[in-house]
């Protein structure tokens, strides 16, 4: 699963592209489906028509990612001498001290440094993650030669830094970027899947309630219960019954009907794979803010941090700022210091 995994992130984020009856190209379509239908339903290999029938989606999606695989990521060195020199590294870190603190922070660079297969390797590629927030603030603000007191401004921050998928070389790491995003997408594919099966269960345990409660009520109406309470009434909860059960045994139907066939299947991966933009994407938008952190314009008097911040989106719930980084072993702070500083912050 791993090497086809890397096989098609290779191709994607690796690759150019090529004319879609290439044969290079027809075989990445044909190992991207293969990969598609073992993460998310072997049992849709059970229809024969299943390469066909998942061809357009995937192709959709080889294209979206090529596109991603495009984006012009420069990587950005990350020392703490980076901090005074770049303004990406500025504009990212509160204080220089922060630099170092966040690569020491990162499992898996660590992992990667005190591998043995890297004991040579000096400098790690990686993807590192943010949060970005913004909010206005009332502060002092230049203008011409005033200062103006208690102005509307932006403030720019960005917290939660990760440092993950630390690589050799910078194609290695945009490979395992690549990966990633496939795996994402299969995800959401296997979870819509999984939901509606959860959905026909609990339909199923619903009808199987409403079920007993009409027997319920018809032994009440036709027993003891009816001599001292009215039947009309309870004549008028079995209807109500009725007509809940009826409900649930439909919607009980539609999504088994949705799950029971291969075709259900393929729907469910088809909806992702041939829409991918709505599940991750990538914006790259110009910034420009003070060492402050504030927002400014081309008229702004003063050091300025001008960079493009690409950020990325995973489904409607999460989205984070990103940047391809270099990571120098030397930068690395030992674990004791992080251990003393731990105890210190307690």
């Amino acid at each position: 699963m791993a090497s086809i995994f890397e096989r098609v992130a290779g191709a994607l984020f690796g690759g150019s592209g090529a004319s879609p009856e290439d044969p290079d190209e027809r075989q990445l379509v044909a190992d991207m489906i293969e990969l598609v239908v073992d993460t998310v339903e072997p049992r849709v290999r059970m229809n024969t028509s299943y390469q066909r029938k998942l061809d357009g989606c995937v192709r959709a999606c080889i294209g979206h990612m090529r596109e991603m695989g495009r984006q012009d990521l420069e990587p950005l060195l990350l020392t703490r001498a980076a901090w005074s020199a770049d303004p990406r590294v500025n504009a990212f870190f509160a204080a220089a001290d922060e630099v170092p603190a966040c690569l020491g922070r990162s499992h898996e660079l660590r992992a990667f440094f005190d591998d043995p297969a890297n004991q040579g390797v000096e400098e790690a590629y990686a993807l590192l993650g943010m949060k970005k927030e913004e909010r206005t603030i009332l502060a002092p603000k230049l203008e011409g030669d005033a200062v103006k007191h208690d102005v509307a401004q932006v403030t720019v921050s960005f917290s939660g830094h990760r440092i993950v998928a630390p690589r050799a070389t910078l194609q290695a790491t945009r490979m395992e970027i690549g990966r990633r995003i496939l795996q994402r997408l299969a995800q959401v594919a296997l979870a819509r899947i999984v939901a509606v099966d959860m959905k026909a269960t609990e339909l199923q345990e619903h009808k199987a309630y409403l079920g007993a409660r009409m027997r319920l009520l018809n032994l009440a109406r036709d027993g003891m219960e009816g001599i001292v309470k009215d039947p009309a009434t309870i004549g008028e909860d079995i209807k109500a019954i009725e007509r809940e059960l009826k409900t649930t045994v439909n919607d009980y139907v539609e999504a088994k009907a949705s799950l029971s066939s291969l075709d259900g299947y393929m729907k469910h991966i088809a909806d992702v794979f041939e829409h991918p933009d709505q599940h991750v994407s990538l914006t790259r938008t110009p910034l420009r803010v003070s060492q402050m952190g504030i927002k400014v314009d081309d008229d702004h008097q003063g050091a300025v941090n001008q960079l493009t911040l690409t950020e990325i989106a995973i489904g409607a719930d999460f989205q984070a700022a990103i940047a391809i980084v270099r990571c120098p072993r030397s930068e690395m702070p030992a674990k004791e210091d992080l251990i003393a500083k731990a105890e210190r912050s307690l």
